[in-house]
């Protein structure tokens, strides 16, 4: 069962990530879906997605222990039915990652750094986050900032947001772990300050907020 890990960052979370080797019909007979459950899955018409749903019921199986009932809201954001808590969930084609705090809000995103990131720069960045680019690094900057801001994205729940103008990143030292600030800008123009953690997990980045 290739659980990648589970980790409990100070922040007080729990993410569970898991790497996704397995056929669908294998994940199928490691999980114990109700009815209810397996119906819902003959709607969804994509394979990957099949499986992603798949990979995030066990791994909330081993986040919680116990029954649990996945849900979503209208707008696509996860919610559990029967806890009090909040979680987020990212994929890649090899990735599936959880995040779960029983007290605050959170975000996660997973990106895999082998992506081409440039079209990033064009329609999500920026004047000043395109300034700190680094020539040498930039798809990896790129990656970590695409990152962060979808992350945060998750976390704040609202539709029409602009990530170029509404969610800036500030400079940081690009290492395999570590912190890095964002700013948020409402449709009123308030601000709100947050920050965010990620590391390295082979090729891929995982950022996470927990506010």
């Amino acid at each position: 069962m290739p659980l990648y890990t589970i980790e409990k960052p100070k922040d007080g979370s729990t993410i569970a990530i898991w790497e996704m080797t397995e056929s669908e019909t294998e994940l199928q007979e490691m999980c114990s879906l109700s009815n209810s459950e397996r119906e819902e899955m003959l709607f969804i018409t994509s394979e990957q997605r099949r499986k992603e749903r798949l990979t995030v019921h066990l791994l909330l199986c081993q986040l919680l222990n116990k029954k649990f009932y996945l849900n979503y809201h209208d707008n696509g954001r996860p919610f559990l039915q029967n806890e009090i808590g909040d979680i987020s969930i990212a994929h890649t084609k090899r990735f599936v990652s959880v995040i779960y705090h029983t007290s605050e809000h959170v975000g996660i995103d997973i990106e895999c750094a082998a992506r081409d990131f440039s079209a990033v720069e064009k329609r999500a960045l920026a004047e000043s986050e395109r300034d700190y680019l680094s020539e040498k690094n930039s798809n990896a900057q790129l990656c970590l900032i695409w990152g962060a801001k979808e992350a945060i994205f998750k976390y704040l729940c609202e539709t029409g947001v602009n990530f170029a103008e509404q969610i800036e990143i500030e400079k940081f030292t690009l290492r395999k772990q570590g912190k890095i600030n964002a700013l948020f800008i409402d449709k009123e123009g308030d601000k709100i300050k947050f920050t965010l953690h990620y590391r390295m997990i082979d090729d891929h980045v995982m950022v996470w907020i927990v506010a």
